[in-house]
């Protein structure tokens, strides 16, 4: 008995030795993966800035940025104009923007205040399954499916558009409205619509007069971050959107954003140290701006609204 109390004993002083090795190491390893993904960003960062410094020294940064034209293969005089890029960009996410937060809404709403809990655990996790889906298949889904029905409804739509893939992103952006907003919404306290029910209103008006004000930034915030998701679609664009970078505000020609154009050039035939290679990461620092306003801009929302609620 003494020798088994021993060896228990010793057994015992083991493990807490390497329990307190491990919660030594623990920190230190969680560090260094915390500074990996921190030093990945400003690799990131510095690589786009010096690439795109070097883009400017060979085209004019006005031209860059007021220019209405962009044909950067022209045999005779390539142009750089960047504003096309940014409104085919533009219109593709003002369409999904359109789609998705009406519909995004009213199924957060559902869920939140409508819904049993048994509909609410099997439809929320098919809406996340959406999300998952790879965006290549969204892509030929928009350039096979949804453009010859809209061809139906609108006979002068190309093949290639801007209406076919912004409804699809839309789609894709969807379940990201859905779920945060939903999420904002049911953490509304109960007493608060308690206490309006116990006021005469009728559920709708509690859900749309109480419970979505006081979720208000969680609200905005799904929205601004699935207008972050829409700016940077790749490959929905890129397969129904076309790569004709015009400045027109129509919807029904065919259109480039700056992430189809980014994959054209990478896909095709630039050479290393061209002026098209390097306008890639010109227009790749454009896209990181404006993800990079949007996201401070949700940041900037959510404590505000924060705040006051």
């Amino acid at each position: 008995m003494a020798n088994q109390s021993v060896q228990s004993m010793i057994a015992a002083s083991r493990n807490k030795k390497g329990k307190k090795i491990v919660e030594k190491l623990v920190p230190f390893a969680l560090f260094a993966a915390a500074t990996l993904s921190v030093l990945t960003t400003f690799g990131i960062v510095f690589t786009l800035i010096f690439e795109t410094f070097e883009f400017f020294t060979r085209i004019s940064i006005t031209d860059y940025i007021f220019g209405t034209e962009w044909l950067p293969f022209s045999g005779k005089e390539p142009l750089y104009g960047v504003l096309p890029l940014v409104l085919g960009t533009f219109k593709v996410t003002f369409i999904a923007i359109i789609v998705a937060v009406p519909l995004g809404l009213g199924v957060a709403i559902y869920l939140s205040e409508y819904a049993s809990d048994k509909v609410r655990r099997i439809v929320k996790p098919i809406l996340e399954v959406l999300a998952g889906v790879p965006t290549i298949v969204y892509g030929f889904f928009a350039l096979t499916f949804v453009t010859p029905v809209l061809q139906q409804i609108i006979p002068s739509l190309k093949i290639f558009n801007a209406l076919s893939p912004g409804i699809v992103v839309g789609i894709m952006v969807l379940p990201m409205i859905a779920s945060m907003s939903e999420d904002a919404m049911s953490s509304v306290p109960n007493s608060i619509r308690e206490g309006a029910l116990g006021l005469g209103s009728t559920k709708f008006e509690v859900a749309i007069r109480v419970v979505l004000p006081a979720a208000l930034s969680g609200i905005v915030a799904s929205v601004v971050l699935a207008v972050s998701r829409a700016i940077g679609e790749t490959m929905i664009v890129s397969l129904a959107g076309g790569s004709t970078p015009l400045f027109d505000f129509g919807f029904t020609g065919s259109i480039q954003t700056m992430t189809a154009y980014i994959v054209q050039v990478t896909t095709g035939d630039a050479g290393y140290g061209t002026t098209i290679y390097y306008s890639i990461y010109a227009v790749g620092f454009t896209l990181f701006i404006f993800t990079l306003i949007m996201n401070l801009l949700a940041q900037y929302i959510s404590k505000r609204f924060r705040e006051e609620y």
